[in-house]
């Protein structure tokens, strides 16, 4: 199976690490704990606590795996050839939207995405749509909503 390529700014890179040496140096230890404990306290047959404690930890090794072929793939942003204003992979964005409201958008790869935090998926309709445009320039994003106008304020 083809390797697929995955785009990460410095700062996701690092979140990433630190996520995956958290789960592989504290995690692990408090699963494989906590299913000693559940295992001593009823068995493994028809033990709740038990059931659920593998499960958690199926859940985590497949995080664990997860983070380690996101990074394995990883190509990371170097913030140095940037072109001279335009909205490229890692900036940060200011736009005004049509009512007047500015909100700020990080451009990032998809493994660290979060529209909460502002940081968009290079990926996601707003994120093409910033994309190679500079201070100045209005774009139109297709949404499920509809199309919504944006004029990009900042650039850095």
């Amino acid at each position: 199976m083809p390797r697929r390529e995955i785009r990460l700014t410095k700062e996701g890179q690092q979140n990433l690490d630190k996520e995956l040496d958290r789960l592989v140096n504290v995690r692990r230890r408090e699963m494989a704990d906590r299913i000693h404990k559940a295992s001593e306290s009823g068995g493994t047959a028809d033990n709740a606590e038990y059931e659920d404690a593998k499960n958690e930890q199926a859940f985590l090794e497949g995080r664990i795996a997860e983070l380690e072929e996101i990074l394995a793939n990883a190509i990371v942003a170097s913030g140095e050839a940037r072109k001279k204003g335009a909205v490229e992979f890692g900036s940060s964005v200011t736009v005004k939207i049509d009512e007047g409201a500015r909100k700020i958008y990080t451009i990032v790869g998809s493994a660290e995405a979060n529209p909460l935090e502002g940081k968009i998926s290079v990926e996601s309709p707003v994120g093409q749509a910033l994309i190679g445009h500079k201070v100045g320039d209005k774009v139109d994003v297709e949404t499920p909503s509809g199309v919504s106008p944006l004029t990009i304020v900042r650039v850095k």
